[in-house]
């Protein structure tokens, strides 16, 4: 059984994404876009840790490092040896130094990488679920006038509107602000300070139901369970699988 790993060109090349075992490949800018971007990320960073005729060589494995990692958080699945042994297997194959067969190695070890990944994953996904349970139960201790429907979401109205309230066809104009339950910005309008405008069936279900309980002029607090989010699969890597989400929401218009 093979493991299928994205090739390097498939990192490097806006691509279309393809399904694999560990991880896939996703759409990605073009090498020299990538590159220049992460150069400078670093020299607004600080001291770049080559000069600058080697930096391009540099900004091509943090890009390439980028890319794995968004697929899969190699930080949070192993443990820092065995990050080590990782970074060793992926060094001798780059540099042509490794030992064994590659392919005899996957044909022998593949079944073994998946469910070590698959078992991490749902320990990870587990106790990502069981503090997005405590987090809403606080939530509700904290705020007396929050109410949870029968689905579980979490509704708490911190302005009350005056105008219309949207269904699954209308379209909607808020503002939102969106973390984990650890506090981490995952997604905001507010951050970028531009509201967004899209059709109210088109979004995840905790919003369809969150944003039907408000009218125009309204703001509110939406604590989301995975159910009513992005459930096991999470959504790249901003959001967990098995994610409770926390967004306020500020509804300004509603058209039908």
């Amino acid at each position: 059984m093979l493991v299928n790993m994205s090739s390097i060109a498939a990192l490097m090349v806006a691509t279309s994404s393809r399904a694999v075992t560990a991880f896939s490949a996703r759409s990605v800018a073009p090498k020299v876009a990538a590159r220049a971007l992460t150069v400078r990320h670093i020299m607004a960073g600080g001291l770049m840790p080559y000069d600058e005729e080697k930096m391009p060589i540099y900004a091509l494995g943090v890009n390439i490092g980028m890319q794995i990692s968004q697929q899969t958080d190699f930080k949070s699945l192993l443990e820092e040896e065995e990050l080590e042994i990782l970074l060793a297997g992926f060094t001798d194959i780059v540099k042509g130094e490794n030992t064994v067969n590659p392919m005899e190695l996957l044909q022998n070890y593949g079944p073994a990488v998946n469910d070590l990944l698959r078992q991490r994953m749902e320990g990870i996904m587990d106790k990502v679920k069981r503090d997005g349970t405590e987090y809403t139960e606080g939530f509700l201790d904290c705020n007396e006038d929050a109410e949870k429907t029968d689905s579980g979401l979490v509704y708490y109205c911190m302005k009350e509107g005056d105008g219309a309230s949207p269904v699954l066809e209308d379209e909607v104009e808020v503002h939102y602000h969106g973390t984990l339950t650890d506090g981490t910005v995952f997604d905001s309008s507010v951050d970028r300070d531009a509201t967004i405008k899209f059709k109210l069936g088109q979004v995840i279900k905790g919003w369809q139901e969150g944003l039907a309980m408000m009218k125009e002029g309204g703001k509110a607090t939406l604590v989301i369970p995975p159910e009513l989010a992005y459930g096991d699969a999470g959504s790249g890597g901003a959001v967990p699988p098995g994610a409770t989400l926390k967004f306020e929401v500020e509804l300004f218009k509603v058209n039908p």
